[in-house]
């Protein structure tokens, strides 16, 4: 399986709103999960990690995670399906 398929995979959550966002950011063209380096990578892997009850505050209600290195990634997620940061 490549790493693309299984990261598409791992963005099938519990909601449609979370898979769209997820997913939008993994295949967007500029400014997506292609533009992230490898500590952006890492980062996107913990927050596939996280409760989607997170994800949900995170990318859908705005809330900034409390850890630092997942802000940066969230507001871009969010920029990528057009919300504001």
């Amino acid at each position: 399986m490549s790493e693309q398929s299984r990261l598409r995979w791992r963005c099938r959550r519990g909601t449609t709103e979370l898979d769209r966002l997820l997913t939008r950011f993994l295949e967007a063209d500029s400014g997506g999960y292609g533009a992230l380096d490898s500590d952006g990578r890492g980062c996107f892997e913990r927050l596939l990690s996280c409760e989607d009850d997170q994800l949900i505050d995170w990318l859908l209600n705005g809330q900034p995670p409390a850890e630092d290195g997942l802000v940066d990634l969230v507001q871009r997620i969010r920029a990528a399906s057009g919300l504001s940061a």
